[in-house]
C-alpha cells in the first residue's frame, strides 16, 4: 500500500477531499513555535526588544490572531494589512505602519483606528503625515527608514538596501535627515524614536546582519553628535529559510544570538544610546510551516523534458516565475517510492514560464495523485493572482490530527462580483 503524507497528523488526502486543491496547508504547531523561538531567544540583559512578524509574508485573520496569542507585534505596508491586524484584535499599540509610498486615505484610516507607531520613508511622506496627525490631534511614534547601502547577496528583486533602492533615506544624506528630523521633532503631535533599516530577505550569512548593525551604530553615533536622540533601532528581517537541500539558513536561536551581541559590542564601541532593538521576521516564522497540495493532472513527454501538470501555477506561487526561487516536492500519496522520476513541474496558466520546479526527481505518479510542494507558507497565499481568472485556494490549519479552515477556496460568484458591466 503506498505510504501517505501526513502533515499535523492529518492524512493530506483527507485534506484534498474535504478542502480541494491547490490547498495551502500550515502546521499550526510549527508557526507556533517558531513564534516562541523568537520570543525567547531575542531577550537581552541590556536592551529592551521587540519582534514584529512581517506580515506581508502570510496575512490573514487567522494568522494575525496567532501571532497576537503568541505575543508578537504586527507590521503592516498597506490598507488591507492594517484592516486585516485590526480586525484580528491586534492591540493598535503593537501594530507599526510601513510602506514608501503611504496614500491619505491609508493614513486616515490608521488615525481613525489608533494606530500610533509609523515607519517614515521619505521627506513628503513626513510632511503629509505631520499635517494628518496635526488635524486629527493624534500623537504619533516616528522611526525614520534609512537605506543603510549595503547590498546583501541575495536576489537583485528582494535587495533593499542597494544605493539605489526605493526604499528609505540613503544614510550619506545626513544634512538632509538631521532636518527632516527636526521638521518631525517640531510637531507637538510627533515623537521621534529612531531609526529603521532593512538590507534584504532570504539572507544566509550573519556577516551580513552583522555589517548592518555596525554601520547603523556608527550613523546613530553621528546623529547623536548632531544633538539627535535614538531610543529605538529597528533592524529588519531578512532571515533565511530551507527551500532545498543547498539552503542552510541560520537557526534562530543563533541569529538571535549574533544580533544582540552585535548590538552590545557596536553599542559600547561608540557610547550610543539605544535602549530598544527591533526585528520583523516573517519569512522564517511562515515560510517552513506552510505547503501547497496540488492534484496532479497529465503528463507529457517532449523530446527534451517530461512535464508533470498540476491544477495550479503561477497563480498561487508566483515566486519562480518572479526571481526563479526553488523549491523542494514529493508524490504526496507515494511517499516511500524511490524518487527517479525527473520532471518538470509546470502549471495551467496560459504562459510558457509558468514553471513551479523546472527539474526535480519525483517517486512514480499517476493523473490524480497529489503533489506537496514544501515552505510555502511565506509569499504564496501573500502573492496569489487571478491570472487567467484561476480562482483563490483555501487555507487550512492542521494540529494534533485535525484541521481548521482559515480562508475559504474562492467561489465563481466571488469573483464575478465586482464586474459591473
Amino acid at each position: 500500500m503506498k505510504k501517505v503524507l501526513e502533515i499535523g497528523g492529518v492524512p493530506v488526502t483527507r485534506l484534498a477531499q474535504k478542502y480541494g486543491t491547490p490547498l495551502y496547508i500550515y502546521d499550526e504547531n510549527q508557526l507556533r513555535n517558531q513564534c516562541q523561538k523568537y520570543k525567547q531567544n531575542f531577550l537581552d540583559d541590556v536592551f529592551s526588544t521587540e519582534v514584529l512578524y512581517a506580515s506581508k509574508a502570510f496575512s490573514c485573520i487567522g494568522m494575525l490572531k496567532l501571532i497576537k496569542e503568541e505575543g508578537l507585534s504586527v507590521d503592516v505596508v498597506s490598507l488591507g494589512e492594517l484592516a486585516t491586524a485590526i480586525q484580528a484584535g491586534v492591540s493598535c499599540s503593537h501594530i507599526y505602519f510601513h510602506g514608501n509610498n503611504k496614500t491619505p486615505e491609508e493614513i486616515q484610516y490608521a488615525l481613525d483606528h489608533d494606530v500610533c507607531h509609523f515607519f517614515v520613508d521619505n521627506q513628503q511622506e513626513a510632511m503629509l503625515l505631520k499635517t494628518m496627525a496635526k488635524n486629527s490631534k493624534k500623537t504619533l511614534y516616528v522611526m525614520l527608514r534609512i537605506n543603510p547601502c549595503i547590498e546583501a547577496h541575495t536576489h537583485e528583486y528582494i535587495q533593499t538596501a542597494n544605493i539605489d533602492s526605493k526604499f528609505g533615506i540613503s544614510l550619506y544624506l545626513e544634512e538632509e535627515i538631521v532636518r527632516l528630523i527636526k521638521e518631525i521633532q517640531s510637531s507637538p503631535f510627533m515623537i521621534f524614536e529612531g531609526f529603521h533599516s532593512h538590507i534584504g530577505s532570504q539572507i544566509f550569512e550573519k556577516e551580513a546582519f552583522e555589517k548592518e548593525i555596525e554601520t547603523m551604530f556608527s550613523f546613530i553615533a553621528r546623529m547623536e553628535e548632531r544633538g539627535i536622540s535614538c531610543s529605538k533601532l529597528d533592524l529588519g528581517g531578512g532571515f533565511a529559510i530551507h527551500y532545498t537541500d543547498h539552503d542552510q539558513p541560520i537557526p534562530v536561536e543563533q541569529i538571535c544570538k549574533v544580533i544582540l551581541s552585535a548590538c552590545r559590542h557596536q553599542q559600547i564601541l561608540h557610547k550610543t544610546h539605544v535602549d530598544t532593538i527591533l526585528i520583523e521576521p516573517g519569512r522564517s516564522i511562515a515560510g517552513e510551516a506552510g505547503s501547497t497540495l496540488y492534484t496532479i493532472g497529465f503528463s507529457k513527454t517532449t523530446p527534451h523534458k517530461r512535464y508533470l501538470f498540476v491544477d495550479g501555477g503561477m497563480s498561487d506561487n508566483i515566486r519562480p516565475c518572479l526571481y526563479q526561487a526553488q523549491y523542494d516536492a514529493d508524490v504526496a500519496t507515494n511517499m516511500e517510492a524511490v524518487k527517479d522520476q525527473e520532471v518538470c513541474v509546470a502549471g495551467k496558466c496560459c504562459e510558457s514560464g509558468d514553471i513551479l520546479i523546472p527539474n526535480i526527481k519525483l517517486q512514480a505518479f499517476d493523473s490524480n495523485d497529489l503533489l506537496i510542494v514544501y515552505s510555502t507558507g511565506a509569499y504564496g497565499f501573500s502573492m496569489f493572482n487571478n491570472y487567467n481568472r484561476n480562482l483563490r485556494p483555501a487555507v487550512v490549519f492542521v494540529k494534533d490530527g485535525k484541521s481548521s479552515l482559515v480562508v475559504k477556496r474562492e467561489t465563481i460568484e466571488d469573483l464575478l462580483k465586482g464586474d459591473v458591466r
